[in-house]
């Protein structure tokens, strides 16, 4: 049984559709981070599990039991928040045990809870400071082991981290993941940081604009991209895409850069307008004349010590590249790019849905939304 599932979940302010029949099923024990840009619905659809907006339309089970009409408190979760949410005049370890005294549970009980859970987050000489007396990552550490003490069967953390300085994020992230493999319990995580997603998750779930793009491991949403969405939006530097057609000869052609051969699609796709993406540390620059190449003129190239970014444009299309030669390039200058067929992705520009047969010989883990 899934731990958490979303049968058709939609979302609506007045007239305006924000989650639009999201069907999605996060197993017991996972690590699932939804990632997409502001604005793209995925803190509306943390707190629909969490009951602190409302559900329009389908339903949201947890452990098989359907919470649409369930209060927050009656739903199992505990959600850590952006800005803490801690009382200032409390004292962590007030913060820490204040539900579990609501809840009745007897003072030397209770101590003893906040106590165990106090040291498994390194808090324990902390107790007895309030909020204010503390550093960003010390109080969300007690956000933390507030959301512990209740041994809740999921976790839900709504950007956590975004309020800390970059240092201190990557140390939490390492937290984070730690009390999940050692709590075992069922999380949900929100963000828009790229490093954060792909370094925390078991899986993730893209959103663009209310819809799931793509569900799967980190590993199958960099190396298989859904979408142009995905692909556009997950990597840095982003996939480079390139639009032009496919032809009956089986190349694909952008404007006069040249032709190169693509993997075998469906007949119904030749003469018809696609764009291939390739990641830019697989774009290998030739020599002048080299068969199945684009030409390009480079803009710019960055330093990055053992290697160099080139940024060039092709026809008018940018185009990046992971170089590793020492050669001199400068503004203007002609460039060849080649790619492996078996890096290339490609995708409708119609739909803006891969194409490719990769996709179609190796299904996804969990269901695309249509």
């Amino acid at each position: 049984m899934a731990a958490i599932s979303f049968t058709d979940v939609r979302k609506r302010y007045q007239k305006n559709d924000v989650i639009h029949g999201v069907n999605v099923e996060i197993e017991t024990g996972e690590f699932v981070v939804i990632l997409g840009p502001s604005g793209c619905g995925k803190s509306t659809l943390l707190r629909m599990i969490a009951g602190l907006e409302a559900i329009s339309a389908g339903t949201i089970a947890i452990d098989g039991r359907v919470v649409n009409a369930l209060e927050p408190r009656e739903r199992g979760c505990a959600m850590v928040f952006q800005n803490y949410a801690l009382y200032p005049h409390m004292s962590v370890r007030q913060n820490i045990g204040y539900a579990l005294k609501v809840a009745g549970m007897k003072r030397a009980e209770r101590d003893a809870k906040v106590l165990k859970v106090a040291k498994s987050v390194s808090l324990e000489p902390y107790l007895d400071r309030k909020p204010g007396e503390l550093s960003g990552g010390q109080r969300q550490r007690v956000a933390m082991a507030r959301a512990m003490v209740r041994e809740p069967k999921v976790f839900l953390f709504d950007e956590p981290f975004s309020n800390l300085d970059a240092k201190l994020r990557v140390a939490m992230r390492a937290e984070v993941r730690s009390l999940h493999r050692s709590l075992g319990v069922t999380s949900v995580f929100v963000t828009h940081d790229q490093t954060e997603a792909m370094t925390l998750a078991d899986r993730l779930i893209v959103m663009n604009a209310g819809i799931v793009e793509q569900v799967g491991t980190p590993s199958e949403v960099y190396h298989r991209p859904a979408s142009l969405f995905v692909a556009d939006f997950i990597g840095s530097p982003a996939m480079n895409l390139i639009r032009g057609f496919f032809g009956a000869d089986g190349y694909f052609r952008h404007g006069q850069a040249g032709m190169i051969r693509l993997p075998t699609l469906a007949p119904h796709h030749v003469s018809r307008e696609v764009s291939i993406g390739i990641r830019p540390e697989l774009v290998r620059r030739v020599d002048a004349g080299h068969k199945d190449a684009i030409s390009a003129v480079v803009d710019y190239t960055e330093e990055l010590g053992a290697s160099r970014l080139i940024y060039a444009r092709a026809d008018g299309s940018p185009i990046i590249a992971v170089d590793a030669a020492k050669d001199p390039l400068t503004t203007g200058m002609p460039v060849q790019f080649a790619f492996a067929e078996d890096d290339l992705h490609v995708f409708s520009h119609d739909t803006g849905r891969r194409i490719d047969r990769a996709l179609q010989s190796q299904p996804l883990h969990t269901p695309i939304n249509a």
